[in-house]
């Protein structure tokens, strides 16, 4: 079940000094897939708080009770409820990380475009520094590709260029490591850098 992760922790008792969070972000991602999802979603709520800015995070908790409907319902329960998230979040910050692939997370590129549609901002990140064409020449050199023949898209961009495109249009780059050295799936150091990032853009706090 999606769900609005609460803002419980240190920073309560600081809630005097803290900015007035009137934004709202999604924070989008193959994040939901990790074993330790709900405290991984509450440290990025946290981050997001810091900056003046309400994370909202899609996770599914109630796994106890979904797994007791049909498959159908399991999965349309949970586009439905980050649909209405997403129209209730003002920006993106999306985790665009190469998710089992050479490119991100599909369901994250969906939700993406959907900002990109309504014109609202978009953040993202990556914690690989390699380029796309490169991961993509890896990728067929160690699985057996699908389409031989078919050309690597040759653009030294950090993911396909309608992503990147898809960001760029709202304003805003990719952030990825500009020291080359590649993150850990759950490192919060560049997610930190793109949420301050939307805050300076936003009105939030910097």
């Amino acid at each position: 079940m999606t769900c609005l992760i609460p803002i419980k922790s240190n920073t309560d008792r600081h809630e005097e000094t803290m900015p007035e969070m009137t934004i709202t972000a999604y924070l989008a991602g193959p994040d939901v897939f990790l074993p330790n999802a709900r405290e991984h979603a509450r440290r990025k709520v946290e981050l997001c708080a810091r900056y003046g800015i309400a994370g909202r995070a899609p996770l599914d908790e109630d796994t106890g009770n979904l797994k007791a409907l049909s498959g159908e319902m399991t999965w349309d329960k949970i586009f439905g409820q980050n649909l209405a998230m997403m129209e209730g979040s003002d920006a993106i910050i999306a985790n665009l990380t190469p998710f089992r692939g050479a490119s991100a997370d599909a369901g994250t590129l969906v939700e993406l475009g959907w900002f990109l549609g309504r014109g609202r901002p978009a953040f993202g990140y990556s914690q690989v520094a390699l380029p796309f064409a490169e991961r993509s020449r890896r990728q067929i050199a160690a699985v057996a590709d699908p389409f031989p023949g078919v050309v690597i898209e040759e653009f030294d961009l950090p993911d396909n260029l309608m992503v990147a495109g898809a960001l760029l249009a709202s304003g805003n780059a990719l952030v990825v490591p500009h020291d080359g050295r590649a993150r850990a799936f759950d490192a919060l150091d560049l997610f930190e850098r793109c949420v301050a990032l939307a805050a300076a853009a936003l009105g939030g706090r910097s």
